[in-house]
């Protein structure tokens, strides 16, 4: 236990610090950019700023539930995708600082909710905790393509590391399923695309 609060703690610094290093080299696109203007860099920017928050969140989930779990194997599996995640982590922050924007300034109240959701869900059993793995995954799927549809077609950067990151949201998802999820009562879910719809509008500008 002591050593799992030490990696929680080691996590949540780095997270909020900025201090995360990819395992996996961030993609990039077969061609090269073309110039953004202004307003395309500005709206990249905000939309990099939203995916960064949302990776944030996922360390922040992850971690708990790898945290109160009991199942070594399913531990190793929540860690697992926390490495993933790690990489989504600094590719966007990457971007940000390519596209001259910045993180948001709310990370550590974003990175304590979402780690309060995992700790519930955790405490709540197994099967409950990969049920609101399976739909957090759909629901950052959807958000990914949204903005896929969004980013400025020049920005092919910023495409290169959204489409990575949906291919590997997609997985952690299916792999949850394949675990043994539980099937979410749809209040829960609705209340999970809400809060979702403030921490997108609300980062998009802070």
């Amino acid at each position: 236990m002591l050593d799992s609060l030490l990696t929680a703690a080691d996590t949540t610094l780095r997270t909020l610090t900025g201090a995360n290093h990819a395992a996996r080299p961030c993609p990039v696109a077969d061609d090269h950019d073309a110039v953004l203007d202004a307003t395309e860099r500005r709206l990249s920017g905000a939309l990099m700023r939203v995916n960064h928050v949302g990776e944030v969140c996922a360390q922040a989930l992850y971690t708990a539930q790898a945290l109160t779990t009991r199942d070594p194997a399913l531990r190793t599996c929540f860690e697992h995708a926390a490495k993933d995640e790690t990489d989504h982590l600094a590719w966007t922050q990457q971007r940000l600082r390519e596209l001259g924007a910045r993180t948001s300034l709310l990370n550590p109240l974003w990175y304590a909710g979402a780690f309060g959701i995992g700790l519930l869900a955790g405490r709540l059993g197994d099967a409950v905790s990969l049920g609101f793995v399976v739909e957090t995954e759909r629901q950052v799927e959807q958000h990914l393509e949204q903005h896929l549809q969004r980013l400025p077609e020049a920005d092919r950067a910023s495409r290169a590391v959204v489409t990575q990151m949906k291919t590997d949201e997609a997985r952690h998802g299916a792999e949850a399923q394949a675990a043994g999820a539980a099937t979410l009562p749809q209040p829960v879910v609705s209340m999970m695309r809400l809060a979702a719809r403030v921490m997108t509008t609300t980062a998009h500008h802070v």
